[in-house]
């Protein structure tokens, strides 16, 4: 398993560089689906509302900066043939476990793959905790991320962390990694509560 996090430096400020590439990507994106817009409609727009556009163009950036950070990124060998209850179990932690979760377990994809762990740090529903997900471009993926604490068992000691999906009733479903009372443990579980500010969430790149 290797382990890396996002470089860090002192230097604060977006490049010129950096404000080329956003434009870049903004002029390319308005060229392939500003077919429709109307240009006196466009220009009005410019007029009345520049400033507006601007401040929301900046709000969304900054929103997706601060979803970049606080990452720690674990790239892992995953073994997909074993059941969801040796999943489990070979993470060698205390179980606590509703075994008709356990079996719809999602399997996923990918003999190696790259887990990236985001912290949120406030409480968050499972509804909110998947527009999360998806606001990072990542999908849960619990044997995956079942496969980093058990090659790293002291990870989820100082990182407790955890994942969710739904079942086929709709109902979500979680599988999480953390220490109790001296003891490393696994549960999963059908989930109404939510998740409180000390979670980590696991997932992989779509």
């Amino acid at each position: 398993m290797t382990t890396s996090t996002p470089s860090t430096q002192t230097d604060l400020g977006i490049t010129e560089g950096h404000i080329g590439k956003i434009n870049e990507l903004n002029g390319a994106v308005l060229r392939k689906r500003g077919g429709n817009f109307h240009p006196s409609d466009v220009q009005l727009m410019l007029e009345r509302s520049g400033s507006v556009l601007q401040d929301r163009f900046f709000s969304l950036v900054e929103e997706l900066v601060i979803a970049t950070t606080n990452v720690i990124i674990r790239t892992v060998k995953v073994n997909r043939s074993r059941s969801p209850k040796e999943m489990v179990a070979v993470t060698n932690r205390t179980e606590y476990t509703d075994n008709s979760v356990v079996k719809a377990i999602p399997r996923g994809e990918g003999d190696e793959v790259t887990v990236e762990f985001f912290k949120l740090g406030k409480y968050v529903s499972d509804d909110d905790l998947a527009r999360e997900y998806e606001k990072r471009g990542l999908t849960p993926d619990p044997y995956a991320q079942a496969a980093v604490n058990e090659a790293d068992p002291v990870f989820a000691d100082e990182h407790p962390n955890g994942t969710h999906w739904k079942d086929e009733d709709g109902n979500w479903c979680y599988v999480a990694f953390h220490r109790r009372v001296g003891k490393r443990v696994v549960g999963v579980y059908r989930n109404s509560r939510g998740w409180d500010d000390s979670w980590w969430f696991g997932g992989v790149r779509k």
